[in-house]
């Protein structure tokens, strides 16, 4: 530690001395002004700049030349006078350039990526969600070239998220940069955050920051939601689709003073209609309905922020066979399969943050984060009851050193703590063992208090930034934890950002809340080859799961025919020295966890282009190839349901004064490899692998002043996957397994949806 402190005393007096200029880009629109993400901010007659981040604000270096130059494609660019002595400056562009009386809309920037910081991160707008249905944060990203949304089996409609790769549970899921949706929501909490309530999602791919925990693993999507002091006083949107589902979501904040302010956000989902489309006995998506409320709080003056509020959810699911026209075969003695869902959950949560007027660039926040949530459910005859009660609270200080902004440090101390009470029941059903079906308890709680420190170092005229973070955790089950952290980033020139980034992160693995949808099928769960149902002590055995993570960046933009060619180049590896191992093939009636006896690692390549084609039409290309293997049953095989490859092609078209907006997406999924079922009978077997496939979108939305109206259709090819569930017919025996999913399970849907937006008048 004492050489570690004399390499950042030796950093800072290397620091560059100018003074820091902040600022904020905004846009002249009828309704007021906005910020204005991806402006480019320059000093006249130099290669010196910055680019306005997600909420329109800057920072650059003090140059003696005092002119700044605030420019964007399709804006009148703007020149403003800055002195020395200003802190913080403002710049209004118009949404569109005057020509012979004939006003042309410009396009901002729906996706942006980070060119401020040395964290690889991407950013997803309001106006981004609004390019499709978008009805919560699981189809937020149909649009999205880094991260995959699948169902992960055929019947309970739990949804997960793969980035570079990998699974969801090694993605760190937070809700303005708190983490959340962790253990036993990580299946459902995606459905969530509806639509209508996130202002922007931030995915980052890599470790992260130490600030956030030791958990990121393949990456963090942080959603932020709307907040009191936006300048939307009320909207609304109505949704319904050909499936018979329908959506409502509203929300509208009041204004006390300049410093209190307040929001609340309803919404309600309800979908009661049974579809089997694909005739083999079982809905295709299961009969839901949630109800989701949030209100939200906010104070700030010159010195304090504070931000305060809870969130309540009560959903049920239904699902399994239907009798309707005759397609379920029904058992005489046991009936028909169903599968039932019940969660309630409750949040809150406290951000408090002090602007400590007596040392400059120095704060303090406090951050908590409290989540109680309880899930009744059965499988047919398994049952899975479950309560997870989670307490996050972090407290952060950052400063400078000296007097020297371009050299920062955060350090603080955190405390998360998990209790979780589990009720399971995996009776052996017609296997002729003579096992009890009795429930099984398993209790556990998890106290991990930590410690972090990072330093973020500028140099070059913040040409090169270093961000360099070191935390401890000591966990009451698993000991120390030590989690080290680097990112880098050096911009050649303006246009230009080259990152880098390399850490460590760890997980406890919670088996049951996030594999109880395999529940939905015969196999029974297994610990290192003993029967979970019997002992519930094998879970003991397991390993925090633990992986090392490197990734690289380049972002390069270029004008061409006046406009701007974005190209991004990604590349990550990520090696795992322990993974606990879901082996459901070696036999075919059984889920056996354990830890890695092997290799596991992932590569992602990944090459994004943007570029408007004509005015007012953007195009996004995008193909990513995974190589994701692991070692099951002694052989390294590639992970099962991965597609080797995936293609993105978007296309996003406004007329003039965007009275209309068109957009079309093709996603191209390539083939992978299906579980193996190791034992079965081959009148049950599957194929080895599955095809390519593609799915298509697409979306006409007319605008008001307003309000706007939007319809659409997903999945137009109508292409689904053919016999999702092995063994449909007999549900009961020991063959029925739901599963092996890899592509969409309903067909050809079409929606219709109406938005409505008012914002306040200052």
């Amino acid at each position: 530690m004492k050489n570690l402190f004399i390499i950042m005393c030796l950093l800072a007096s290397v620091g560059i001395q100018a003074q820091t200029i902040k600022g904020r880009v905004m846009e002249e629109t009828e309704d007021g002004e906005v910020a204005l993400p991806g402006a480019n901010v320059y000093w006249v007659g130099t290669s010196k700049g910055s680019v306005s981040d997600a909420n329109g604000e800057f920072k650059i270096k003090w140059e003696k030349v005092g002119k700044l130059v605030v420019s964007f494609i399709g804006y009148r660019s703007d020149t403003i006078e800055v002195k020395s002595t200003d802190k913080f400056v403002t710049c209004t562009l118009r949404s569109g350039e005057q020509l012979d009386e004939v006003s042309v809309a410009a396009r901002k920037q729906s996706t942006v990526m980070s060119t401020q910081g040395p964290l690889i991160e991407q950013l997803i707008t309001g106006e981004e969600l609004c390019k499709a249905a978008c009805c919560n944060l699981g189809e937020s990203f149909e649009t999205n070239a880094s991260v995959d949304v699948s169902y992960a089996d055929a019947v309970t409609g739990a949804k997960q998220i793969q980035l570079l790769g990998l699974t969801g549970k090694y993605v760190q899921m937070m809700t303005e940069n708190m983490p959340n949706f962790r253990g036993l929501a990580s299946l459902y909490g995606l459905t969530y955050i509806p639509g209508p309530w996130m202002s922007a999602i931030s995915v980052s791919k890599g470790t992260g920051s130490v600030i956030n925990g030791y958990e990121s693993m393949a990456g963090q999507i942080s959603v932020d939601y709307k907040k009191p002091r936006d300048p939307e006083l009320l909207s609304a949107n109505v949704f319904t689709s050909s499936e018979g589902m329908y959506e409502f979501n509203s929300n509208f904040s009041i204004k006390f003073s300049d410093k209190w302010s307040t929001m609340f956000l309803l919404h309600g989902d309800w979908m009661k209609e049974a579809h089997d489309g694909n005739k083999d006995g079982f809905v295709d998506m299961p009969e839901k309905t949630q109800y989701n409320v949030m209100n939200r709080w906010a104070y700030k003056d010159d010195t304090w922020y504070l931000q305060f509020g809870g969130k309540f959810i009560d959903e049920e699911r239904n699902g399994g066979q239907t009798s309707h026209d005759g397609h379920a075969m029904i058992d005489e003695k046991y009936g028909l399969y169903k599968i039932g869902i019940d969660t309630r959950r409750y949040e809150a949560f406290l951000k408090l943050g002090y602007l400590m007027p007596q040392y400059e660039n120095t704060s303090m926040a406090i951050l908590v984060n409290y989540s109680d949530h309880t899930q009744d459910s059965y499988y047919g005859p398994k049952m899975y009851n479950a309560g997870q009660k989670s307490l996050f609270v972090n407290y952060i200080y950052q400063s400078i050193f000296g007097t020297n902004p371009s050299q920062m440090y955060s350090a603080g101390l955190s405390f998360n703590y998990d209790k979780y009470d589990e009720d399971f029941r995996d009776p052996v059903f017609n296997y002729g063992e003579d096992i009890s079906t009795d429930f099984i308890n398993m209790k556990r709680e998890e106290r991990v208090p930590g410690a972090f420190f990072q330093y973020t170092g500028e140099f070059l005229d913040q040409r090169f930034i270093v961000m360099a973070g070191l935390r401890y955790d000591y966990h009451n089950i698993f000991g120390s934890i030590w989690t080290p952290r680097a990112h880098i980033m050096y911009k050649p020139d303006e246009f230009t950002s080259i990152k880098a980034t390399f850490g460590r992160g760890l997980r406890t693995p919670n088996i049951l809340a996030e594999n109880s949808y395999l529940l939905a099928s015969a196999a029974n769960f297994y610990v290192n080859g003993e029967l979970l149902g019997k002992n519930p002590a094998l879970l003991d055995d397991l390993k925090m799961e633990d992986s090392w993570n490197f990734g690289a960046n380049v972002n390069r933009k270029f004008e061409l025919f006046g406009r701007t060619l974005n190209i991004n180049l990604d590349y990550y590896h990520t090696k795992f020295n322990d993974q606990v191992v879901v082996d459901n093939e070696t036999a075919y009636n059984k889920v056996n966890f354990y830890n890695l006896d092997g290799k596991s690692y992932s590569n992602c390549y990944q090459v994004e282009v943007k570029y408007e084609l004509i005015p007012r039409l953007e195009a996004t290309l995008a193909y990513r190839y995974n190589d994701v293997k692991t070692t099951i049953n002694g052989d390294l095989k590639r992970t099962p349901l991965t597609s080797r490859y995936k293609g993105l092609v978007n296309l996003s078209y406004f007329t003039n004064l965007k009275k209309w907006q068109f957009d079309f997406t093709t996603q191209f999924n390539g083939s992978g490899r299906l579980p193996e079922q190791g034992g079965i009978a081959d009148e049950y077997r599957v194929a080895s692998r599955f095809d390519d496939f593609q799915i298509m979108n697409a979306q006409v939305t007319k605008y008001f002043r307003l309000w706007s109206i939007y319809a659409g259709c997903e999945n137009i090819g109508d292409f689904t996957q053919k016999n999702p569930i092995v063994n449909s017919h007999h549900p009961w025996s020991d063959t029925f397994d739901s599963s092996k999913v890899w592509g969409p399970l309903h067909g050809r849907k079409f929606y219709i949806g109406l938005r409505f937006a008012l914002d306040r008048k200052e």
